[in-house]
């Protein structure tokens, strides 16, 4: 049984809680920390964990085997690099750290460790519909790949949404995506504003983001994140002879009052729960069977910071914005994981 400490008991961190406790099999939560100690003690007493003042003593109780670190993005760095020094296995959600620079200092960390031991919490790798969609892609049922349209919409989002946000925490599951699905790195990133909507606010919303790949293939993404209707991811490879896209939206097809209906998720925790849980599974597993994760890793989470950099510096400029990586360390040596 793999006995998990978990940092941070805010919505994911309880919502990984009950994955793990309720849901998945060969695993238990043996300790938890967050900065607001009294959500801690009551989630810690829910399921019987001990309950620590700090992520640093999670880390280091002879009770955890492995870490998941759910807490504020900025303190993400040094929990990752504590749970590295102790030769922890640590899942750490997006953002693996909240600069390009961090995050190249825990790939140093690793490295130098000499074994994988961070995965990062890019659940679009787990989907059923992307992995169908890759898979059909790897076998060459369409040919090669030309190119990939791309829709990331969200009905709202919450007040704390910051204007570049819709790069660093929206499309930035679609940098990490594209980057597994053809198995290459992003070179450039342009980004066009078009009119704004009514419903954005001060957001500059919507955005059309255009990803070069280092093997030619241009990747477009609408973001749209207060277009009311729904929740609605969308993604298409057009090949050089045929297409194929992610499946529809509902498992249903409604018929009613003289209409059809496909229901919309309301957002991406109906859309992503499943993805969520095999994420887990998968993670779980890898550590039970060989002590590493085998998922997204930390340099998949510096790779996205770059490229999100880079997408960033393209809003701002209106110019095309190269992507320029450090030399990769031969732990990660291959496509990206």
């Amino acid at each position: 049984m793999l006995r998990i400490g978990v940092i941070g008991t805010g919505m994911i961190g309880q919502d990984h809680i009950r994955r793990m406790t309720q849901v998945l099999a060969g695993v238990t939560v043996t300790a938890v920390t967050d900065v607001n100690a009294g959500v801690a003690a009551q989630v810690g007493a829910s399921i019987g964990a001990t309950v620590h003042p700090t992520g640093e003593a999670v880390i280091a109780d002879p009770d955890v085997d492995a870490v998941v670190v759910t807490s504020w993005g900025p303190t993400h760095e040094q929990y990752v690099l504590a749970s590295i020094a102790a030769g922890k296995p640590v899942f750490c959600e997006k953002p693996l750290a909240t600069t390009a620079e961090a995050c190249l200092r825990i790939v140093g960390a690793e490295a130098a460790h000499g074994s994988r031991l961070v995965q990062v919490g890019y659940m679009r790798r787990y989907d059923t519909a992307y992995r169908e969609l890759k898979k059909v892609l790897d076998a060459g049922e369409i040919g090669a790949p030309l190119m990939m349209h791309c829709a990331h919409r969200n009905a709202s989002v919450p007040s704390h949404y910051e204007k570049e946000m819709a790069i660093t925490d929206t499309a930035v599951h679609e940098i990490d995506m594209v980057r597994w699905m053809f198995g290459t790195e992003i070179k450039a990133a342009r980004v066009l504003v078009p009119r704004k909507s009514r419903n954005g606010g001060d957001l500059r919303d919507p955005l059309f983001l255009i990803l070069e790949m280092d093997n030619e293939v241009l990747v477009d993404v609408e973001i749209s994140v207060n277009i009311r209707y729904g929740y609605d991811i969308r993604g298409e490879i057009v090949g050089e002879h045929g297409t194929a896209s992610l499946g529809t939206l509902s498992p249903v097809h409604v018929k009613t009052s003289l209409r059809a209906a496909d229901p919309v998720p309301a957002d991406w925790r109906e859309r992503f729960l499943a993805a969520y849980d095999v994420e887990f599974q998968e993670w779980i597993d890898a550590i039970t069977r060989t002590g590493a994760p085998a998922g997204p890793s930390a340099w998949d989470g510096y790779a996205a910071a770059v490229s999100s950099d880079a997408a960033l510096a393209a809003l701002h400029s209106g110019e095309r914005a190269p992507v320029t990586l450090t030399e990769k360390p031969k732990l990660y040596d291959g496509v990206p994981a």
